[in-house]
C-alpha cells in the first residue's frame, strides 16, 4: 500500500480515531485485498513509529497538573494514544508536528484518545476472511520502541 492509498483511507475518519469512526475505516478497508490490508497495518506502525520520539513523548498531558501544579507526564499508553490522535487527524498535521513540536501538544489532551484506532487491521481482517489476525508488523509501535527517536534509552 502507498503512502498516498494509507492517507486517503485515513482521511475516512474525519480527523478523529472514534469507535464509529474507525469501524467505518475497517469497514472500508476489509472489502480490498488482503495484501492491503496488511500494507495498511504496515503503514499505520510506521506512522505512529515515526511519531515514537522524545520531543513528543516528554511534552505533559495539555489539561492536567499534578501536585503543586507541576506538568502532568504522558504515560506509555497516553502516549501511544496521543500519536494514534495524530495520525488520525491525517496527514497535513502528521507531517506538521515534525516541524513544529507544539502541533503535537493538543493531541496529549485527557478527552483527545485515537487507541481505536490500532484495532482497525485486526477488525478489517476479520471482517475480510472470518478469522482472526495475529499480526506483527515491521515497526513496533509500543511507546519509546524507536530508539533513534529516544537517545538517551540506548543500550
Amino acid at each position: 500500500m502507498t503512502w498516498a492509498d494509507f492517507w486517503a483511507l485515513m482521511a475516512t475518519l474525519n480527523g478523529e480515531a472514534t469507535e464509529e469512526s474507525c469501524q467505518r475505516l475497517a469497514e472500508e478497508l476489509s472489502r480490498r485485498s488482503v495484501p492491503d490490508i496488511i500494507g495498511f497495518a504496515e503503514r499505520n506502525a510506521e506512522a505512529l513509529y515515526r511519531l515514537d520520539q522524545e520531543k513528543f513523548g516528554t511534552l505533559p498531558v495539555v489539561d492536567l497538573t499534578a501536585r503543586y501544579g507541576s506538568p502532568f507526564p504522558q504515560s506509555a499508553d497516553v502516549f501511544l494514544y496521543a500519536r494514534c490522535a495524530v495520525v488520525a487527524a491525517g496527514q497535513a498535521v502528521w507531517e506538521s508536528v515534525f516541524f513544529d513540536v507544539d502541533k503535537f501538544t493538543p493531541y496529549t489532551a485527557s478527552e483527545c484518545d485515537g487507541e481505536w484506532l490500532l484495532y482497525v487491521p485486526d477488525k478489517a481482517y476479520e471482517l475480510a476472511t472470518g478469522e482472526e489476525w495475529d499480526r506483527s508488523t515491521r515497526y513496533c509501535f509500543e511507546s519509546y520502541s524507536n530508539r533513534d527517536g529516544w537517545p538517551d534509552l540506548r543500550s
